[in-house]
């Protein structure tokens, strides 16, 4: 679904005004850190089978836009540490134009938007220069409410997707691997997408102890196959253990999440062998969350365009967050 990329945050919280860059960096990185350090993974879908909301991606009730990037992540926390079934978010205002209001007492959650703006002088000093004119990057901070803690809002506002009945296969998630034309080998004991090869290596499904790890699994590798130079060209040079291998694992993780919960797949897995390594490059780089945030929802929109229909929707449907 084509949307414009600017400005489109106004409909998406309330802007609170310009916020020192470092301090919202600092202030996400923090959150997503502590969250790592206290065993929980912010973007491993947190809903079960039974939970009214289901799997899916938390996207603003009014517009029905989905979020993405960081913003998932911290969408994600607040539904937990809330607990709040539903994914539809609003801002103080929306809920009044849907006809109700956010309870009182209740508290709202932080999204943040980046984005890069040219000031008029610097656009006279571009043309006394003869140059290009220097962007320069800001970040806002906005503040959303779940539907749950609203009220008298209109029905059939914000309706979650219905959880997928259990079982091994999931037919849209095959058509959508086979969609992608990657060059899927099963077979082996391991898991890997290959650069040279520019092949997925992953084992048979009925070799998971939870077989619908098997799909988190494939999108995981498909996502790290994203990033080749002639798709979307991430750095794929790093080797294991070191900080670059660490930072595209941490893209790829994201990024598997992101479609598994597009796709209603509740996955159980857990790669908690790479803890250590994110933890060293989140404390190490305020910005590190929110570049693996935006290239995981680029990977996640790459992968998911292949797909007919509602999957198709891209989930970056503002890619917004710093890079």
């Amino acid at each position: 679904m084509g949307v414009s990329r600017k400005r489109r945050a106004v409909t998406q919280g309330r802007e609170e005004g310009a916020q020192p860059r470092a301090n919202l960096y600092d202030e996400v990185t923090r959150k997503i850190i502590s969250e790592l350090e206290a065993g929980r993974f912010p973007w491993v879908q947190p809903w079960d089978s039974s939970a009214a909301g289901g799997p899916g991606l938390p996207r603003n009730a009014l517009t029905g836009r989905r979020y993405s990037g960081v913003n998932v992540l911290l969408l994600w926390g607040a539904a937990i540490e809330g607990g709040h079934a539903s994914q539809h978010w609003l801002t103080f205002k929306q809920a009044m134009e849907a006809g109700g209001s956010v309870r009182k007492g209740e508290k709202g959650t932080t999204v943040v938007y980046a984005d890069r703006f040219i000031s008029e002088a610097e656009k006279a000093r571009a043309v006394e220069r003869g140059d290009d004119a220097k962007a320069v990057p800001f970040l806002k901070r906005f503040t959303v409410f779940n539907v749950a803690q609203c009220e008298g809002l209109r029905e059939g506002l914000a309706r979650d997707p219905v959880p997928l009945p259990e079982r091994e296969i999931i037919p849209h998630a095959e058509a959508l691997i086979e969609a992608t034309g990657a060059d899927i080998r099963i077979g082996g004991d391991k898991a890997y997408y290959s650069p040279s090869g520019d092949y997925i290596q992953v084992p048979p499904q009925p070799a998971f102890r939870d077989q619908i790890n098997y799909y988190r699994t494939v999108f995981h590798e498909l996502s790290h196959h994203s990033g080749a130079k002639h798709r979307l060209n991430r750095d794929l040079s790093g080797r294991f253990g070191s900080k670059p291998y660490a930072r595209e694992e941490l893209c790829a993780e994201i990024s598997a999440a992101f479609i598994c919960a597009a796709l209603g797949i509740i996955p159980t897995v857990r790669h908690a062998d790479y803890v250590g390594s994110w933890l060293g490059v989140l404390r190490e780089d305020n910005r590190a969350i929110f570049r693996a945030a935006s290239q995981a929802s680029k990977a996640a929109d790459y992968i998911l365009a292949f797909a007919e229909g509602e999957e198709a929707d891209a989930i970056g449907t503002e890619r917004r967050i710093a890079a």
